[in-house]
Order: C-alpha cells, then structure tokens, then sequence
C-alpha cells in the first residue's frame, strides 16, 4: 500500500532563495554603495551543451542582481588549451573586484582530467564558489573545519532535505556516486548532520538490498531510471541528481531528459522525492548565487578589517645597539603584511621576501576610500646629525598600529649610501623603533636610488656629447645626424616636437624647414660655463666634487669642468618624489633645466631629446617600495631628496596610496579613520614647508605637526612608550661632530 506522496518541487525554494539574494544585495549596496558581488565564468570552446548551461547561470545571477562575466575562450581548434585557460584563471584570481570564479567543464579533450584537475584548483579558494578546489573539499571533509564553500549541488541537495522538515540526525542514508562533485562531498554534508552514511557506487554489491534499509536516497550514479521504486523502502526521501538524455521520438529534439531514478515507480513509495528536470538543477544555480553573494560579502568585511597582527617586541632593560635590536627580530613575510592592510595581490610586486613594489594601479582600486589623517613629524631646530625624526616617525607609527589598534603608516625616505658609510650612518629609526630589515633598508632596497643614479648620468653623458657635436660640426651636419633620412624620408621623432613648439615652429616635415629654422633646431649652442647639470655617485668621494671632462685625444680638446653630486641630489631624485604618475615623472624629467645657451636661454632635457630614455630607467622606481617596522607594521620607503637642497620628504605617491590605504569608504563608520605619518627632512624650514607647497592632493583632516629632537623625544610625556624606548638609543647632539658636510659629496648645489 503507498503511502502519500509530495513531490518535491525545488522550483518555489529557488524562488525565494533567488529573492532573498536579490533583497541582501540590495540591503548592503544601500550601507555600501560599491558592494557589487561579481561572478566570472569561464568557457573553453563552445560544446552546446556547455553553452546552454551557462546561459542558465547568467540568466539566473542577472534575476539575483549579480554582475555576471562570460570569458569565452576558443577551443583546441584555435590553439587554446591548458595554459591559456591556466593564465586566465590568475588573471581573474589577481582581481580583487571579481568574487567568484568557475571553469566551466568538461574542457576539451586534449587537456583531459588531469589538466581539468589542474585548471580547478588553480582557481583560488577563496573565489572557488563551485566549492571543487581540493581545498574546500579537504575542510568539507573534516569535522573539526568549516569550507569556504561547500559544492553547489550537494548544498543544494541538503538544503532540499532540510524543506521537508525531516531530523536527519539519525537517518540511515545510501548515497549513490563516488564523484569529488556530488557523491563524496553529500555524505560529508550528511555526516555533518548526523546521519549515518553508506556510499555506493557501480561495483558494490546488493546495492538493491542497501537501498532499501535508506531513509534517504541520493542518486547521483550517471545512469538513466536506476533505482526502481522497488528498491526504496516506503516513506524514504528520494533526491535525484541524474541527468541523462534518452531517446523520445515524441520530442521535436528527439531526446527527453530523465533522471537516475524511475520516477513513475519511485513515486508511489517515496514521501518526498525530486523530479528531473527542475528538482536539483534549480537548487544548484541558487547555491551558487548564494555563495558568490557570500564571498562578496567576505572580501567586504575583509577590506574593512585591515588588521595588522603585531610583532612581539621583547624590550631589554640594557638596550642593546640598534643592529643588535634590528637583527633579533624576524620580519614577517612582506606579502603576508600587505594581505593585511589590503593591497590586492595583483598590485605587488614583491622582491624577495622582506620588501616589495606597489604598483600605481592600486590608487585605481582604492578610489572609493577617503583619506585617512595626515601627521607630518619635522624638527624645529635639526640637531647637527638630523637624528630624532625618523625615531618618532616609526616609534609614533609603532604605538598607533601595534599598540592602539589602529591603522597605521609610516612613510620614510630611502636613505643614501653616502651618510650610511659616513658618520651619521643610516636612517632606520633607532632602539625598539626600527625599519627592518635594517641592512636591506640602509643599502641597495628595490635599486632605486641606482636607477635614479643611472638617468641622471645618462643625462649628462648626453650633455657631453652635444656640446661635442655641436663644437666640432656644421649646423647641417648636426641636423643630418638629428633627422637622418631612412629610405630618402626624413621624420622628427616625437621629442623633437616639444623643441619645435619652443621654437615656434609648426612644420612637421624636416625637408619643411628652412636653412634658418634647421640651424635654430639643430643647435642647442650650450654654454660650457653655464652647465648646471653634474653627474651623482651615491658614496661620499670628495675627490670628484670637481673634476675635468674630456681630457682624451678623441674630444679633440673640447674639455668640460663639472663635478659629482650625491646620487640623491640629483634633480631626478626631487622629480621622483614630487611626480604623481609615470606620464607626470616624464613631463617634470623633460622640464629639468640642464644649462643655458651662450644666448641665456634654458636648456631642458627635452631639449637634449633624453626625456624618454630617463623615463624608462626610472619607471620601476616610482612604485613605492613596502617594509614594516619591528612590529610588524607597515612602513613605504621610497625616494630620498635631500632636504638642503629639495623638499626633504618620502614621495607624493607614497604618502596618497598611505592616506588611500588608512582611509575609510562610504558606509564605515570615522573611528575606523587611520593615520600616515610621513617625516619631513631636516627643519620646519627646509624640510616641512617645502613639502606643504609641494603636495598635490587635497588634505581634509588637519595637519598635526609634531616637533621632535634627540632631547624632546624621550623628556615628553606625551611621546610614545614606543618613541621613548628608541629615544634613548640616540645619541646627543653633543655626542658627535657635525656631520652635514660630509652627506653630500659636492654640498648644496
């Protein structure tokens, strides 16, 4: 006798899964106006069977008010295969506006299952909302961890039993299936609840006497109308997960769409059981919304955190030396600090496993926050050594990021190798209040100041060799060489159209320009006295202060007296740190006045056309570079102008990715608000009012000025536990001779 029968219709649950979706979405988009949960699917090929599928997948997140991607890759036919699937997957890994991630499978046959199994857990965890990453699946299958995500179809499948209102904790389940996709990870998910689980699969044996003792039967074997409804034991719950095409002449396509149960028999023993279609298929589509909607939300709450977890500092009543201090901390991983404060992984660049670049990119995809508050740290009168500013720098950086919670950076300059070796030394900070590693820090870093070092010297080489040129040739001659013909066509290159717009000339065409136009072209005429271009070493070497150029037979005589500045007195190093993008450096390196003409006009280095060559060499300069203090908090290190003779301060770019990365976006509440604190080299004079007219962002929290010297640091009260400590490992200004003399190797220029 059959007992009553429902039919499990899934279609109503979608609906209202689907609508509370919708409603969540809309709830947290009205707090935080740019939540926009984002699912990318990606396709190899154009099976129809695979595209039918994911038509089903953007029609479904479109109805949930999710943005949803189809990246339609070719097939084997058209040279796509592992590889180009593999990049694309870290590409979409890389973007942080993308919340889920599925590869849409089978793939083709040359990459086969292997290949299937590599592209699937390429894709990261946490944007794996197909819930197949070996990951997912090894937490799933764990009692003592949660997944990120479960598998769409088996969460699906469970939240189906759950509707019926039947305690499964206790129930005998057969699941039939062995597949990493719906079998295994379902009788993880009924294990969870309780349930007491046997799986079967094709080569079990009286699979028809298993089924019959089950209270609840998940078929998800793969062949069409499997279990009979003799098999089931009457009131049993039935979930079927088959999809199989048969044969249906009735159909105009010629095949019909059954499941792995036998549905007409199984009905009239079951209580609950699922059709094909429309059982499980809708549920998988609405968990699989559920779970982009969720990592959405995740990475909200993540990108909201920004919580550094401090390094334990372990003060020593006898302080040791700062290297000793410095040594006996290991820096956390630079990668792990800046997962922490919110960088995105594609916006770094790391070099090696302390330091690391952050592309520019990454104001693009802070935009959306506010800046945080701005603390400049100056001197009110520099101690003959300079020291007190970078202690409180760090130290305040320190206690406001390690010790109160809040987010905090400090930005620094790159110290010279010059006062390094010299007898000032290098600019980490001191005691507990310390850039690390310090030896890394103090020397060469990402290279900067060499690529600095390089441009400025390419610009000088450059400057030689025209004056040469220009002593030696012909004014057609000099042209010739400028705007040689290729083919018997002469073209100017584009550099050469910012000397012509100086010139007043609007000719394109070289052949164009009168006899009288290519010698004002051609002729820069430098005045040998009035070159106040010098070449930098970053090494304090008195000996070049002033030297003589061209003393071999080849310059023919044509002699130069010129000089060495310190690498970061180059006017490339005041560029770099004032520039606010690569196209911005480019313009201020061709502005750069080099000398001028017998006649008193200023030479620029677009005049010497070199613009692009030092913008080239300077290009992974302008990143920033990323390190942390000795307790773990972060710290941008980048550009390193002296303050007698530029602005004195770390770079424009550094301090607004800073105030972008502490600041807050609509929707958080003020107290979340972080702190910058960038130092301000030597005095207010010299080193604090420069950077005040040079900033080119606007500030909307006030500027907090904190005076600090050797002597104040540590008698204030109100200074940082944090500063106090690492002032007491800095030396008087009466414990040394003065020292500024010897930072430069030709003085202010």
């Amino acid at each position: 006798m059959s007992l009553p029968l429902l039919t499990l219709l899934s279609l109503s649950l979608y609906s209202a899964l689907r609508q509370g979706i919708a409603a969540r979405i809309v709830d947290t988009r009205a707090k935080f106006p740019r939540f926009e949960p984002s699912l990318v699917i990606v396709q190899q090929g154009a099976r129809s069977d695979s595209s039918t599928y994911v038509k089903m997948k953007l029609k479904a997140a479109a109805e949930a008010g999710i943005k949803c991607h189809l990246v339609q890759l070719g097939g084997a036919e058209d040279g796509i295969g592992e590889q180009e699937v593999m990049a694309e997957v870290e590409r979409l890994n890389a973007d942080s506006d993308v919340h889920g991630i599925i590869v849409q499978l089978p793939l083709s046959d040359d990459i086969g299952r292997d290949g299937e199994r590599r592209i699937t857990e390429a894709v990261s965890p946490e944007k794996d909302v197909d819930g197949f990453h070996a990951y997912n699946i090894g937490l799933l299958s764990s009692r003592a961890s949660e997944p990120l995500f479960a598998p769409c179809t088996p969460a699906g499948v469970m939240l189906l039993l759950e509707s019926t209102g039947v305690d499964i904790s206790g129930k005998h389940a057969v699941v039939l299936g062995r597949s990493d996709i719906v079998g295994s990870p379902v009788c993880a998910l009924l294990r969870r609840k309780d349930a007491t689980v046997t799986q079967c699969h094709s080569r079990t044996k009286n699979l028809e006497q298993l089924v019959k003792q089950a209270d609840i039967v998940v078929a998800a074997i793969g062949v069409p109308r499997f279990v009979q409804g003799s098999w089931l034991k009457p009131g049993a719950i039935v979930i079927d997960v088959g999809t199989n095409f048969i044969d249906d002449a009735t159909r105009k396509s010629g095949s019909r769409l059954v499941g792995d149960v036998d549905f007409d028999s199984a009905r009239e023993t079951a209580s609950f059981i699922t059709p094909v279609p429309g059982g499980v298929g809708p549920m998988t589509v609405a968990m699989l919304m559920e779970n982009t909607v969720l990592s959405a939300q995740r990475l909200l709450d993540k990108s909201q955190q920004r919580l550094v977890k401090p390094l334990k500092l372990v003060c020593k009543p006898n302080v040791p030396s700062d290297i000793e201090i410095a040594k006996s901390q290991v820096p956390k991983p630079i990668d792990v600090l800046a997962s922490e404060i919110g960088i995105p992984g594609q916006d770094l660049e790391l070099y090696g496993r302390n330091k690391a670049k952050v592309k520019l990119e990454v104001l693009d995809h802070l935009r959306h926050r506010r800046d945080g508050k701005y603390i400049v740290v100056a001197g009110i009168t520099p101690t003959p050594l300079g020291e007190g500013k970078s202690t409180t720098t760090i130290g305040l950086a320190q206690a406001l990021g390690a010790h109160l919670g809040k987010a905090a950076y400090a930005c620094v300059r790159q110290p010279s190798q010059g006062p390094t070796f010299g007898i000032k030394g290098g600019a980490a900070g001191g005691g507990y209040s310390q850039v690390i590693p310090m030896d890394e820090f103090n020397l060469h870093l990402t290279g900067d100041i060499h690529a600095t070092t390089a441009a400025n010297n390419l610009l000088a080489a450059a400057i030689s060799a025209r004056f040469f040129h220009e002593s030696t040739q012909t004014d057609k001659a000099l042209f010739n060489r400028l705007c040689p013909p290729k083919k018997g066509v002469r073209t100017f290159a584009p550099i050469m159209f910012k000397r012509l717009d100086k010139l007043g000339i609007t000719k394109t065409n070289p052949d164009d320009l009168t006899d009288d136009e290519k010698a004002k072209f051609a002729r820069l005429d430098i005045d040998p006295e009035k070159i106040s271009w010098h070449r930098v070493v970053d090494t304090n070497d008195r000996y070049l202060r002033k030297i003589q150029t061209g003393l071999g037979p080849a310059e023919q005589g044509k002699t130069l007296e010129t000089g060495f500045d310190i690498a970061v007195a180059s006017e490339c190093m005041a560029v770099l740190a004032l520039a606010t993008s690569l196209a911005d450096m480019r313009d201020r390196l061709g502005r750069m006045v080099i000398g001028e003409s017998r006649a008193g006009v200023p030479i620029t280095c677009d005049d010497i056309g070199c613009t692009g060559s030092l913008a080239i060499l300077m290009k992974d300069a302008i990143k920033p570079n990323l390190m942390q203090t000795l307790e773990g908090t972060p710290v941008f290190v980048h550009a390193g102008p002296f303050a007698n003779i530029a602005h004195g301060n770390s770079s424009i770019l550094a301090d607004k990715i800073a105030l972008k990365l502490a600041g807050i976006e609509e929707g958080e509440s003020d107290d979340k608000n972080g702190y910058v604190i960038t130092e301000a080299g030597f005095g207010a004079d010299i080193g604090c009012v420069p950077l005040s007219l040079s900033l080119s962002f606007t500030l909307v929290d006030a500027v907090l000025m904190l005076a600090s010297s050797s002597r104040a640091a540590w008698k204030s009260s109100s200074t940082s536990s944090a500063a106090r400590r690492a002032s007491s490992r800095t030396p008087s200004s009466s414990s040394r001779p003065c020292a500024r003399s010897r930072c430069t190797a030709a003085g202010p220029r």
